[in-house]
């Protein structure tokens, strides 16, 4: 997500506290191979170079329609959802994901996927 000039870092939530950085995937599994088994690793386990340690959750998953786009209203709402209520099939976490709407389980996710990095 970025606005309309290119521009990642300038989108922010929860009145300016939190710098939005937001993605679709397909699956929750193609998600953890680029979280967990890619380079972008290498550069998540940097992160408190760049960044201000956060003692409350700070990243939400849910479902999405094909083609939906979410937006950073809907993304704070989820996070605050997540942060009041635990993981739930409005807003979860990699650690204990919701089924994709008209599955029965949720996806399996690998041990290795829960790795913190």
């Amino acid at each position: 997500m970025q606005t309309e000039d290119g521009d990642a870092t300038s989108l922010r939530a929860f009145d300016d506290q939190l710098m939005v950085n937001m993605s679709v995937w397909e699956s929750l599994e193609a998600l953890a191979d680029y979280v967990y088994r890619s380079a972008h690793t290498d550069v998540m386990r940097q992160r408190r170079k760049w960044f201000e340690q956060i003692a409350e959750l700070f990243v939400a998953l849910w479902w999405v329609p094909a083609g939906h786009r979410p937006t950073v209203a809907e993304a704070e709402e989820r996070l605050t959802h997540l942060r009041t209520h635990g993981p739930t099939p409005f807003a979860f976490s990699m650690r204990a994901p919701a089924p994709p709407p008209g599955a029965a389980t949720p996806p399996a996710v690998r041990e290795d996927d829960l790795c913190p990095v």
